[in-house]
């Protein structure tokens, strides 16, 4: 990993870490085919309390978007645009990259990320 994506990783950590410090607030999702590798990462903004979030960007890789310089710097200008005062994120993988509906159809498994079926997306673990 570059010394840039190290940076833009800490700075990224050190905002999660201050916890919640109110509105507007930004959420960070990474996907990814395993467990192992993030090639998809969504950033939402939250204006308020109960609020959905919107607006939210999507960055796509073939490698791992966490170690992506451009990318990391990419969600740290998008999160300064809105003045982002807290961050939220899960430290993993929270499932496939692929959405259902658009990739591949409602209520069916992503036919391209075996590693997910079955498994507990918040986890990762086996659920069948």
């Amino acid at each position: 990993m570059s010394l840039k994506s190290e940076r833009n990783k800490k700075k990224i950590a050190n905002k999660v870490r201050k916890g919640f410090r109110g509105y507007p607030t930004a959420t960070i999702a990474y996907y990814g085919p395993t467990d192992k590798k993030a090639t998809k990462v969504v950033v939402g903004i939250v204006a308020s309390e109960n609020a959905a979030p919107e607006p939210m960007k999507t960055w796509l890789s073939t490698e791992d978007v966490r170690k992506d310089p451009l990318i990391l710097e990419g969600i740290l200008e998008f999160i300064d645009l809105y003045s982002v005062k807290s961050i939220a994120m899960v430290d993993a993988i929270i499932g496939c990259p692929h959405q259902e509906g658009i990739d591949y159809p409602d209520g069916e498994e992503c036919q391209e990320c075996s590693f997910w079926k079955g498994r507990d997306r918040w986890s990762g673990k086996r659920i069948h």
